[in-house]
């Protein structure tokens, strides 16, 4: 195993992000928790980018939905990503925070209020429905109430995954490639090469 004093993955991800920008789903990925009944959840969320420069990945969500609440309880989440014109998944686990208003380090704040200064209108929107995962009334509608982007809802969050290992598969060519990035106590990134 060898010590990297940058993630190598994380330029790997970003290359994946930059030779796959023209596939918009690309940006999309899938964020699995842990259920208060100990099993697991999966959904698809879209990435907002890195915390700074920093190798945190960063997703949004509703404060009231299912994920936060789960998150909250169990920091632990994995990702899975996968890149159609690269034929490239990323796999990676570590711990997930949610930050609101008055909560989460001073950079994860600000950046939660500059995504949602990027968010379109309707996106910011969908903050203000009724809560996520509740009984549908039919006769109550969705009112596209106006928000301010300079003023996030209180509803609005910043998922922040920091990941711990990170599992690197490119399926193009033959053999394929794969590689294990993992990161120690001393927060260094440990990578090898194994069989796919």
């Amino acid at each position: 195993m060898t010590a990297t004093a940058e993630p190598s993955w994380r330029a790997s991800l970003v290359l994946a992000l930059y030779r796959n920008r023209h596939v918009a789903q690309s940006r999309y990925l899938q964020l699995a928790t842990v259920r208060r009944d100990g099993r697991p959840a999966n959904r698809t969320v879209v990435f907002r980018g890195f915390l700074g420069d920093s190798d945190r990945i960063t997703a949004v969500t509703d404060l009231r939905s299912a994920k936060a609440q789960e998150i909250q309880a169990s920091p632990w989440a994995a990702a899975c990503w996968y890149f159609p014109m690269t034929r490239e998944q990323f796999r990676l686990s570590g711990r997930a925070v949610v930050v609101g208003e008055a909560s989460g380090e001073e950079d994860a704040r600000r950046a939660r209020r500059d995504i949602w200064r990027e968010l379109a209108e309707a996106t910011r929107h969908s903050f203000t429905w009724p809560t996520p995962g509740e009984p549908r009334n039919p006769s109550v509608p969705f009112v596209e109430t106006p928000t301010d982007p300079e003023a996030p809802l209180e509803t609005f969050g910043l998922i922040v995954l920091d990941p711990v290992e990170v599992d690197h598969l490119e399926l193009d060519g033959n053999p394929q490639n794969r590689w294990l990035y993992h990161r120690d106590d001393a927060d260094r990134w440990l990578a090898r090469e194994v069989h796919p």
